[in-house]
């Protein structure tokens, strides 16, 4: 099974393997052919995207930071589990936390891929096999319904969750959920700030759970330093699964009428939603920073990340929402101390 410094020292050298992605390197051949099958397979999943997931990872599995993430828990050497893990597929990748996090906490896993990202995850573990054999038939992939699992952790719609809910009642688990990422401006921005604004709501096409799909304003807030942000992302439109959602998704609008402001690739809607379809920025006015925190509070199951300049609990700097740290947990929710609990308990 390993110890835990194998499993640490294996995700380190796959970082190092991450960080140094050279199209000219012989090394990365299989993962670029990896690369153009995911973009085949999702229309969504451009290589830059996946580039970008890719890079961020390469940054997240670096020595300090795995040690510094796992070192409040004491995790077992033994007694492994059977975990059964459904992933989601909105953005490259977003299902490799819960991957690493079984693997690195000495369990193995049942995997359900979501159909939108089918060959990332598989790419990587076969990576991970072969830099150590600690990591060999640890992780075993299904498109059936998950079976003879001891604990599940599932990611899906609030849909989805009632249902996941329900058929896993039985076993410990860990559901999660739709949210959002918001972010809530003072006004005083920079436009250093403002740039990494519009990154956080544009970046893989605004389709993560922690792009920013609703902002906060003070009230007189000119709306033109956000589309001045926004200007050098024009480039979304060459996506033609983007377009078509902006051109739907306006259509919809007009024939409801609902008031927009546009600049011809992004519409800024006022509303209270959190969520906010494709190509649109959801946008609310605030009184006061201390009125908006407790209605922030009293919303919390609805928010996965707040960016921000001010002093919100939680919030992180404007740029940032697509770069969470590996102890930035999904929903709030420890993964590792829920699986550790599992090694304890047995």
């Amino acid at each position: 099974m390993g110890t835990l410094e194998q499993h640490i020292d294996g995700f380190i050298e796959l970082g190092d393997y991450l960080r140094e992605i050279n199209t000219n390197d012989a090394r990365y051949a299989p993962l670029f052919d990896c690369l153009q099958k995911a973009e085949h397979t999702n229309g969504w999943f451009t290589q830059k995207n996946i580039l970008q997931a890719l890079e961020a990872w390469g940054n997240a599995l670096k020595e300090e930071k795995i040690k510094k993430w796992l070192s409040p828990y004491e995790l077992p050497n033994h007694s492994p589990k059977n975990i059964g893990l459904i992933l989601a597929g909105n953005i490259p990748l977003v299902g490799f936390h819960d991957v690493l996090s079984v693997l690195i906490s000495g369990h193995n896993a049942t995997i359900k891929l979501s159909s939108s990202d089918p060959y990332l995850i598989p790419f990587l573990y076969q990576q991970l096999q072969t830099i150590s054999a600690v990591f060999k038939n640890r992780l075993h992939f299904t498109k059936d319904r998950l079976e003879d699992f001891d604990a599940v952790i599932a990611t899906g719609s609030n849909n989805a969750a009632r249902y996941f809910d329900y058929y896993f009642a039985k076993v410990p688990n860990l559901i999660r959920k739709n949210r959002n990422g918001i972010a809530v401006l003072s006004g005083n921005e920079s436009k250093e700030e403002l740039a990494g604004l519009a990154q956080d709501i544009v970046q893989y096409f605004g389709l993560g759970c922690r792009n920013i799909s609703k902002v906060y304003l003070p009230k007189g807030y000119d709306l033109n330093l956000i589309f001045g942000a926004l200007y050098p992302h024009a480039g979304l439109m060459e996506s033609a699964k983007y377009a078509n959602n902006y051109d739907y998704n306006k259509a919809v609008f007009l024939m409801s009428e609902i008031d927009l402001l546009d600049n011809g690739f992004i519409l800024l809607r006022e509303s209270e939603a959190f969520g906010s379809p494709v190509a649109c920025l959801h946008y609310q006015y605030y009184n006061t920073v201390e009125e908006l925190s407790h209605e922030l509070e009293n919303n919390s199951e609805n928010i996965q990340c707040i960016c921000s300049s001010l002093s919100l609990k939680n919030a992180r700097p404007l740029g940032k929402a697509q770069q969470p740290e590996l102890w930035d947990y999904a929903d709030g929710v420890d993964s590792i101390a829920f699986l550790s609990k599992l090694s304890a308990n047995c």
